[in-house]
């Protein structure tokens, strides 16, 4: 290639340097041949219900010794509040028992074929890590390190950070300043909606943040404000399929029901004598969920009804420390629906 007669030697290479080692922002960073090329995988998810690729999760451990023979009312089971710590069991932690429950339930995953990435050592006296839902959401791309809201979990996000590193999943950005915003509150209702808990756990300030990632990818954030001290939205509203969730309407605004009916979306209603780990569940693929194995017959009657697949996991000693396999499951890839 010439040069014309007006431009220099040195004008001449410059450009050509530049056609050469152009900036190149397309195809944008989440789309999948740019991530697989750049992070190895598509990571991200832009739904709660597509096949399930990658979880993060922690095995109970001595995190869990912590805990001591110390009655406190306030909450139903054991705490120091010096300390930093409480249970609401009833009953004090059986470890093995727990253990063997999570193992349970990471055999379900890994026979549905999704990869486990484990948070190695917990944050000292963090008996919570274990609820890896709360610490990060996955949205196009990647993860968002959520932060915590209560004292009591505040440090749980430095595992979770170094787990995402070695698993190499990118990390688009942490929630900080005055903001909180705990995982259990969100969810993905399809690749262009989500909705969020506006709560004690997850703030203004948090909540702000995570809807100007999801803005950036495209995605809407519903906003719903919880009752009383109701802290997340996963014992309410629940993805199982495509357009179709099991929802506690007792516990949802009547606004955000009266959205799911009219956009067409199937409602499976909790029976009342089921509680939040009932609906507290897990899809790893359109209507195919892992759900824990004591729900009523009324509700097995409604998922069944509803063409829902149920992988059926004894849960109870993990659901004793106050969460259920939603809680323990933090998703990290997914495939587009």
């Amino acid at each position: 290639m010439s040069h014309t007669p007006a431009m220099s030697e040195h004008e001449f290479r410059e450009n050509e340097f530049f056609r050469i080692f152009a900036s190149v922002p397309e195809p944008a960073f989440h789309e999948p041949d740019e991530q697989t090329q750049v992070w190895g995988q598509p990571w991200g998810c832009n739904s709660d219900v597509g096949r399930l690729r990658a979880v993060l999760m922690h095995r109970p451990g001595r995190e869990l010794d912590v805990i001591k023979n110390v009655p406190m009312p306030e909450v139903g089971g054991y705490g120091d509040p010096e300390e930093g710590w409480y249970w609401i069991g009833k009953d004090m932690p059986d470890l093995e028992a727990m253990q063997l429950a999570h193992d349970r339930l990471t055999a379900a995953l890994m026979a549905e074929g999704v990869k486990i990435h484990y948070v190695g050592e917990a944050a000292p006296g963090r008996l919570n890590q274990v609820y890896t839902r709360d610490n990060v959401i996955a949205v196009k791309g990647g993860a968002i390190i959520t932060r915590m809201a209560r004292k009591v979990r505040r440090g749980e996000e430095l595992p979770v950070m170094r787990a995402l590193a070695k698993a190499g999943c990118p990390i688009l950005g942490t929630v900080h300043g005055a903001g909180v915003f705990e995982g259990g509150g969100f969810a993905l209702i399809d690749d262009k909606t989500a909705v969020c808990a506006l709560s004690i756990a997850c703030n203004e300030e948090g909540v702000a943040q995570v809807e100007s990632y999801l803005r950036s990818v495209g995605v809407t954030l519903i906003k719903l404000p919880m009752p009383g001290y109701r802290i997340h939205i996963d014992g309410s509203f629940m993805m199982v399929d495509v357009e179709t969730a099991i929802v506690n309407t007792n516990e949802l605004p009547y606004f955000f029901i009266d959205y799911l009916k009219k956009r067409g979306m199937r409602l499976i209603d909790l029976p009342p004598e089921d509680n939040a780990y009932s609906l507290n569940c897990l899809a790893v693929s359109p209507g195919r969920v892992i759900m824990h194995s004591t729900v009523s017959p009324r509700l097995a009657e409604r998922v069944d009804a509803a063409g829902i697949t149920v992988i059926p996991v004894e849960y109870d000693a993990i659901e004793s420390g106050g969460g259920g396999i939603h809680c323990t499951t933090a998703p990290l890839a997914r495939d587009s629906i």
